[in-house]
C-alpha cells in the first residue's frame, strides 16, 4: 500500500497541562520532518472539571459559576505564561458561559457533548497559537467540520465514508507541513457536537491516520511506553518493547487505560503501527503496536476502580433463562452501560460495570421491577494477563474477593477492602 509521508501525533491531557510542558511539546513538534497531524486533549483534567459543569448546569445546581470559574482560572495559569496577554482568549470563555446561560435540552448526552467539548476546542487554540510563533504555516482545523459521526451523543461512532472524503479534502497539505487538531470530537450532518467516548483522542488519531494513509501514529503519555501495570499502583510496573495488535485489543477490553477500546481496528485494517512513546523522555523508544510483537506473557495488571457489582435472582427462584438474560441486557443497553465481567449460576445472573451516579438509582429501580437485587458498590475489577500464583497473591492477599474468574490466559477479581 502506498504512503503518503504522513504521520499522526497525539498528545494527551499531561503533554499540555502547564505552560511548561506546551513549550516542552513545541520542542518535541518542531523535530518533526514529515506531513504532520497533530492531534490533543484537553488540557491536565480539564475533561473532569466539565463534566462536573455538565452535572451542575442540567441539575440547576448554583455550583456552575465556581466550576465555570475554576475551568477559567485553570487556563489563565497557562495563557498568561505563554503569551503575557489573557484577554486574547476572553471570546471562548464568553462563549462558554453563554452556553451554560441557556435553558437547557432534556437530553443530557446532549448538552454533555456540547458543553465538554470546549476543553478540545479551547486546549487546541492555546496550543496552535503558541506553535504558530516558531511554525507560522501550522493550521488549526475545527475536527468537528470533517469527521463526522452518526447522534449517538457521548459514544458516537464515525461515518467512514463521508469522513473520508472531508478529511482527505481538509488535510491536503498543500501549503502546510503541519496541522493541528482535536481529539475527542466529531459532529453529525447537522453539524451537532458530539464525542467519540471517553479518552477518545486516541481513537481519533487512529480514525485519522486510517483516512488519510498514515505511515504512522504516535502516542505521547507521561510513561515510557505500554507498561505491564498502573506504576502508580505498583511501582515496580516495567515498560514492554513490541506488542501485537491482538494481545493490545485484549488489553484494552480489560481496561487497560493506555490506549482507547477502539483505537486499534482502524489501525490493523491498514496495518499502520502504533507507538506509544514518552512524552518526559522523547528519547526512549517506547512501545511498537502492530501486526507482531513479542508478548512476552509476563503478567499484565489492570485495576478497573469504582465498580458496582450486582447479582440478580429471577423474584420466582426459576432457572435464569435466556429471557432473563435477554431483559438484563436490554436494560443496560438502555442505560449505556458496558457490562465488565458476567458470571452466572442456575439461580442467578452476576454483572461488574463502571459506576456512573447519574444513572445507578434509576438503573437499579429498573432492575428491581424484574429481579430480586443484591449489590456492592466501591469495589475494584482486577484483571491478570497470563497470570501465575505469584501475580495473584500479590494483588489479592490483602482485598476481599466478591467474584472471581480464570480462563487458561486471563484471571478477574471483583474485591474490596478486608473488613
Amino acid at each position: 500500500m502506498s504512503r503518503k509521508n504522513i504521520q499522526v501525533h497525539k498528545f494527551g491531557g499531561a503533554s499540555v497541562s502547564s505552560a511548561d510542558a506546551v513549550k516542552h511539546m513545541a520542542t518535541i513538534v518542531k523535530n518533526f520532518n514529515t506531513n504532520v497531524v497533530i492531534v490533543v486533549s484537553a488540557m491536565g483534567k480539564t475533561t473532569n472539571a466539565l463534566e462536573r459543569l455538565v452535572n451542575a448546569y442540567f441539575n440547576q445546581d448554583p455550583s456552575v459559576e465556581a466550576i465555570l470559574e475554576e475551568v477559567k482560572k485553570y487556563h489563565l495559569s497557562i495563557i498568561e505564561p505563554l503569551f503575557g496577554d489573557a484577554a486574547i482568549f476572553n471570546s471562548e470563555f464568553d462563549s462558554l458561559r453563554k452556553l451554560i446561560e441557556e435553558e437547557h435540552s432534556l437530553d443530557y448526552n446532549f448538552e454533555y457533548d456540547r458543553i465538554v467539548s470546549f476543553g478540545e476546542l479551547l486546549s487546541t487554540k492555546i496550543v496552535a497559537r503558541y506553535l504558530q510563533q516558531t511554525i507560522p504555516s501550522l493550521q488549526w482545523i475545527d475536527i468537528r467540520h470533517c469527521l463526522k459521526t452518526d447522534n449517538i451523543y457521548r459514544e458516537a461512532s464515525v461515518d467512514w465514508e463521508l469522513s473520508n472524503t472531508l478529511v482527505n479534502k481538509t488535510f491536503h497539505f498543500k501549503d502546510t507541513q503541519f496541522y493541528l487538531t482535536q481529539g475527542f470530537l466529531g459532529s453529525t450532518i447537522h453539524n451537532n457536537t458530539t464525542t467519540l467516548g471517553r479518552e477518545g483522542s486516541d481513537y481519533t488519531a487512529a480514525a485519522l491516520a486510517y483516512l488519510l494513509e498514515a505511515d504512522a501514529v504516535s502516542v505521547w503519555k507521561d510513561v515510557p511506553g505500554i507498561m505491564n501495570a498502573d506504576p502508580k499502583w505498583l511501582p515496580e510496573a516495567v515498560s514492554l518493547r513490541s506488542l501485537s495488535y491482538s494481545e493490545t485489543v485484549e488489553l484494552t477490553y480489560y481496561g487497560a487505560k493506555v490506549i482507547h477500546p477502539k483505537t486499534l481496528r482502524p489501525l490493523q485494517l491498514k496495518n499502520i503501527p502504533l507507538f506509544v512513546r514518552s512524552f518526559v523522555d522523547p528519547t526512549h523508544p517506547g512501545t511498537q503496536i502492530g501486526k507482531h510483537g513479542e508478548d512476552q506473557g509476563i503478567p499484565f495488571y489492570i485495576r478497573k476502580e469504582n465498580q458496582i457489582l450486582v447479582t440478580l435472582h429471577p423474584q420466582d427462584f426459576s432457572f435464569i433463562a435466556y429471557e432473563n438474560f435477554q431483559t438484563i441486557h436490554e436494560i443496560f443497553y438502555k442505560f449505556r452501560l458496558k457490562i465488565n465481567l458476567i458470571q452466572m449460576s442456575a439461580l442467578s445472573y452476576s454483572v461488574c460495570f463502571d459506576n456512573k451516579p447519574e444513572v445507578w438509582l434509576s438503573l437499579r429501580n429498573t432492575l428491581s421491577k424484574s429481579f430480586q437485587l443484591k449489590y456492592n458498590d466501591n469495589v475494584e475489577l482486577i484483571t491478570i494477563r497470563h497470570y501465575t500464583p505469584d501475580s495473584i497473591d500479590k494483588v489479592i492477599s490483602n482485598a476481599k474477593v466478591y467474584l472471581e474468574q480464570r480462563t487458561r490466559v486471563t484471571a478477574q477479581f471483583v474485591v474490596g477492602p478486608k473488613s
